[in-house]
């Protein structure tokens, strides 16, 4: 489907055939076979879920996992993304998520490094009834729009992160506390530890964030 006519999403369905709606946003390596196998495990949670194809403008991306450059490839892919135009971009599918027949009730975004920072500024704009941030790449640079940022939110970050050192997250964990935020922080664990490449997967972590991430959807949707 194409909520615009250009851009084109994905879409899981739950076996209900509807249910509250899932906003995935993907990281820098687009909508990857991770990225599938997590919308696929939301659906089965009784979720519908799209995950638009954010690369879109740039033609069509592919990344080798096995390419010692797999990391180089999907950063400067990221890179020549227009940030205004992608926050649009998510922002349609947004709306085109809240309007879809399926729907019942209430809507999240769910987005991974690239698209935790996306689905931030996104919430800050068009929000949506929750938000679950995975190490939010762009978060760091956003902090000024924590106050925008009002739904109930979900943060999760490594403190093995080569990117984002400790005191990083904790000065995003001071900007986005509130009542209605969780954040959670994970001892070891690299940048993208939920996916499960050799490079970045930290078992402990990604079950248990994801474990978190179920309950707390479940809580904020009333799934």
């Amino acid at each position: 489907m194409r909520p615009d006519g250009n851009l084109p999403v994905r879409r899981w369905l739950p076996a209900s055939g509807g249910g509250p709606g899932i906003l995935v946003l993907q990281e820098i390596f687009g909508v990857s076979p991770y990225i599938e196998r997590r919308c696929a495990d939301l659906a089965e949670a009784g979720y519908l879920v799209y995950a638009p194809e954010l690369y879109f403008r740039l033609g069509r991306m592919t990344f080798d996992e096995s390419s010692p450059s797999y990391v180089q490839e999907g950063m400067g892919a990221a890179q020549r993304l227009d940030w205004e135009q992608t926050t649009a971009d998510a922002s349609a599918t947004l709306d085109a998520l809240r309007a879809a027949s399926g729907v019942t009730g209430k809507v999240a975004i769910l987005g991974f490094c690239f698209g935790g920072g996306l689905g931030f500024q996104v919430a800050a704009r068009n929000p949506p009834d929750t938000l679950v941030s995975y190490y939010g790449s762009a978060i760091p640079g956003l902090l000024a729009l924590a106050p925008q940022v009002t739904c109930p939110s979900l943060h999760h970050w490594g403190l093995g992160d080569s990117f984002f050192p400790p005191a990083v997250v904790e000065q995003v964990r001071e900007a986005v506390s509130g009542p209605a935020v969780e954040f959670h922080t994970y001892e070891g664990a690299e940048h993208a530890f939920d996916n499960p490449h050799p490079l970045f997967f930290h078992p402990a972590a990604s079950g248990l964030a994801w474990t978190r991430t179920l309950a707390f959807l479940a809580r904020q949707l009333g799934q």
